[in-house]
């Protein structure tokens, strides 16, 4: 694991304030103010974070317990809260490989947690950036049998790739490692249901943070090509296979999981 860098409280970051509207405490006095101003102008933000979580929740245990997923490539972390993909995995199939990704120091500060799993499985952190996947898949590999299926997850990354092509190309670089039967669980927010939602971002984007740029549905539904969507397919991220009864509302936020053919 890498050596641990300075952490930047001068300027807001996208995991603390995420971490800061989930109910958690790793973030900091710019982060909270940051978060409280985008809640003024979108105050329905909290709750699509926690529909994202959710989905992330809800993808883990489908393809753990039912695709039989035993391999998991998680990128862009974020913090550890209850119920990390690990977590999530091993309870189902204690034997599930974990590789997270991450390149904020403040990850890398609390990845010991992130490393915590089962003695059957097993469980490590890469410091590194997303738009890096050679050195991704690189240091993957000695954790991951990349001969065997794994299920990439991408939740709330690829916003921060501002650049569409450099996106898509990303991600196809993954996925081109990846054997048949992998598969991609990938979701990231959506600028289709409220402008105070995107008036709010581009607020966001003014302060000096990383730029996270929202993609329409279609836009999101490229990083899909050649593979097989998973029912409902691509959805806003609440109404991904949903618990209990009828239908959530949709939040800004789409996301789907798709197989490797």
């Amino acid at each position: 694991m890498a050596e641990e860098r300075a952490i930047d409280t001068s300027v807001p970051h996208s995991a603390r304030i995420w971490n800061y509207w989930l109910g958690g405490k790793d973030n900091y006095e710019v982060d909270r103010i940051a978060g409280e101003e985008f809640l003024k102008i979108a105050p329905g933000m909290r709750e699509a974070a926690r529909a994202s979580r959710g989905f992330l929740t809800r993808t883990i245990t489908w393809l753990t317990g039912e695709a039989g997923i035993r391999q998991f490539l998680d990128v862009g972390t974020g913090l550890p809260t209850a119920d990390n993909t690990h977590e999530i995995a091993q309870r189902i199939a204690p034997e599930t490989r974990v590789v997270y990704v991450d390149n904020d120091p403040l990850v890398l500060a609390h990845a010991r947690a992130l490393l915590a799993g089962t003695d059957e499985g097993a469980t490590d952190y890469i410091d590194a950036d997303v738009r890096d996947p050679e050195t991704i898949l690189q240091v993957a590999a000695k954790t991951l049998d990349f001969s065997r299926p794994i299920a990439l997850n991408l939740s709330g990354i690829m916003g921060h790739v501002v650049d569409d092509d450099e996106a898509r190309a990303i991600v196809r670089q993954l996925l081109d490692a990846l054997p048949s039967g992998s598969y991609l669980a990938l979701n990231d927010g959506t600028n289709v249901l409220s402008q105070a939602n995107r008036d709010a971002h581009d607020q966001y984007n003014q302060s000096g943070a990383l730029p996270y740029i929202q993609r329409s549905p279609e836009q999101i539904g490229g990083f899909f090509e050649g593979l097989e969507l998973v029912e409902p397919g691509l959805v806003s991220v609440s109404q991904w296979r949903p618990e209990g009864v009828g239908t959530p509302a949709q939040v800004d936020g789409f996301g789907a999981v798709g197989r490797k053919p």
